[in-house]
């Protein structure tokens, strides 16, 4: 069998296969609340045949958005909004769904990726962020507000408020965004985090408010539902996060009931320099795994069947996360099914898709018609 199409599990949540869509953000909400083009852009995904879809990054505060279109998780009329799309998702694939938990701290207020992505000033309708310290992400952006001992618990009750909405609407796992720059990596390293109190200077410090936010998830969050982290292994940046304080951080979410750890890297400072190339995170998982022992899962410029499938066979990572090959063909695990031998989930409605020589595809499927 092949290892990308075997079976396996996060948590107590079962899997067909080692197939993630990765969470991706579309800036196409209306004040946090899903749209239209979630149910047409997550329902096409859900038909993949992957094993796990992460919605996108969602925000526990409408200051938390990373732009003015995100998503959000906040209310009860965003809320109501996302559990349509879930609703719809549910009644039409078996896909595990998950759902991405997040604060964009500094790096609120941008404006959508097609608009330039830039900073949005207050003058022009945007908002100023939040942080741990008053370091911007830029010289040219002006310093975001530092979280006092008040925002701190705001914060860290707005992630559990949305947790359990997410909960209420059906979710399989839940992933904490402490990666790419956001708000939990902003603590977690030196290069954004300057405080001078007990979440800031040593590792233990600036390690500390993200771990209170995930202890508060764990207490509200069953053992049926996936609980896992999204991590940068690495800032890219000499005297910034790196790998060894990353496994100091994993051990630590081990030992507090973490059930994966998604592994990507980058985004806190303009200043990194990333060798970008197939694999070129994959070490990171494969160094998390091997020393910490927690299921792992790899991104970045994962595209092929093949090397996806070596990833997992040499033991490098427990499962593969695609982006934005998925959306350049949302039907890659079909294709890659195809090339490696394995079986997928599809509809009813596609079964009579399947070419002549790959009949096995969908597995054992029989059509009558008069």
């Amino acid at each position: 069998m092949s290892h990308l199409f075997s079976p396996t599990t996060l948590g107590n949540v079962s899997l067909p296969n080692r197939i993630v869509i990765a969470p991706m953000c579309e800036y196409s909400a209306e004040e946090g609340c899903a749209t239209d083009w979630h149910m047409i852009h997550l329902g096409n995904l859900a038909l993949s045949g992957a094993g796990l879809l992460f919605v996108e990054a969602t925000a526990v505060e409408a200051d938390g958005r990373i732009s003015p279109g995100d998503l959000g998780l906040w209310s009860d009329e965003t809320e109501a909004a996302l559990g349509k799309v879930v609703a719809a998702v549910r009644r039409y694939s078996p896909i595990k769904l998950g759902i991405q938990l997040g604060h964009a701290g500094r790096k609120a207020s941008s404006d959508a990726p097609w608009n330039g992505g830039q900073l949005v000033p207050e003058s022009a309708g945007g908002w100023l962020g939040w942080a741990p310290s008053a370091v911007p992400h830029n010289d040219q952006e002006p310093a975001p507000r530092a979280l006092d001992a008040a925002g701190l618990a705001r914060v860290r009750d707005a992630y559990v408020a949305s947790a359990k909405r997410a909960l209420r609407l059906g979710f399989d796992a839940i992933e904490v965004h402490a990666a790419h720059g956001y708000l939990l990596h902003q603590f977690l390293s030196p290069l954004s985090n300057r405080r001078d109190d007990a979440y800031g200077g040593s590792l233990e410090n600036r390690m500390r408010f993200p771990l209170e936010v995930f202890e508060a998830l764990r207490e509200v969050t069953p053992s049926s539902v996936a609980l896992g982290v999204r991590v940068s292994a690495t800032d890219w940046v000499e005297g910034g996060w790196d790998l060894e304080q990353t496994l100091a951080f994993a051990q630590a979410l081990k030992a507090r009931g973490c059930e994966f750890i998604d592994v990507s890297s980058g985004g806190v400072s303009p200043q990194q320099k990333i060798p970008v190339g197939p694999n070129y995170q994959v070490p990171f998982a494969e160094e998390i795994k091997r020393r910490i022992g927690m299921p792992t899962i790899t991104v970045g410029l994962i595209t092929e069947a093949q090397q996806a499938e070596d990833i997992l066979a040499q033991g490098k990572a427990d499962m593969v996360a695609l982006a934005r090959g998925m959306l350049y063909n949302p039907r890659w695990p079909w294709h890659a099914a195809a090339q490696l031998g394995g079986q997928v989930d599809a509809p009813r409605q596609y079964w009579r898709s399947q070419p002549r020589e790959l009949k096995s595809l969908f597995g054992e499927t029989r059509f009558g018609q008069r």
